[in-house]
């Protein structure tokens, strides 16, 4: 695998033979607790993308052949900006599995396919290992390319302290 970006807790991998994204991080909070912020539309948009983009959920059925679709914006700052994204869940198995289709309304050919893992570890903590398998490199790279690091670097700090109130 050829490492992209490694934040002090995030690792974000790219491998040299598939067309993945992979992403893992611990947090200290309980696997539950962890997987209820993933899945509960009230607290997704707390926590998810970078610090100036605002998250709303459009669609949240976080269920086996639910729907999602949520819309990312940003106004001031260097540019206004709106992006909807949305896919379907394929398999919810809480608290350890989460299972979901990914796609930009921006590219609707590029559907993703995400599976996060929530592992319990000990102390009351939790690693999420999230693999996103695209079907192209070229997707993948542009995937890459856009400033997803940021986001996923950025958000999980928002998740952090969001578990740590939860908590």
């Amino acid at each position: 695998m050829t490492m992209t970006t490694t934040a002090p807790e995030t690792t974000i991998t790219a491998s040299d033979e598939v067309p993945t994204i992979s992403i893992s991080r611990e947090f200290d909070a309980p696997r539950e607790l962890v997987f209820r912020a993933w899945t509960d539309p009230e607290l997704v948009p707390q926590w998810l993308g970078p610090d100036d983009i605002a998250t709303e959920i459009v669609r949240w059925e976080c269920r086996r052949g639910g729907e999602w679709a949520y819309i990312n914006t940003r106004i001031g700052g260097e540019q206004d900006f709106e992006a909807g994204f949305y896919g379907s869940f394929h398999e919810v198995r809480e608290p350890e599995l989460l299972v979901q289709t990914f796609t930009w309304e921006g590219w609707p050919d590029g559907v993703s396919l995400e599976r996060m893992v929530f592992e319990e570890l000990p102390g009351g903590r939790c690693r999420v290992s999230a693999t996103s398998l695209f079907d192209s490199f070229e997707a993948r790279d542009g995937m890459l390319s856009s400033g997803m690091d940021k986001g996923v670097t950025e958000g999980y700090a928002k998740l952090d302290r969001l578990l740590q109130r939860l908590g």
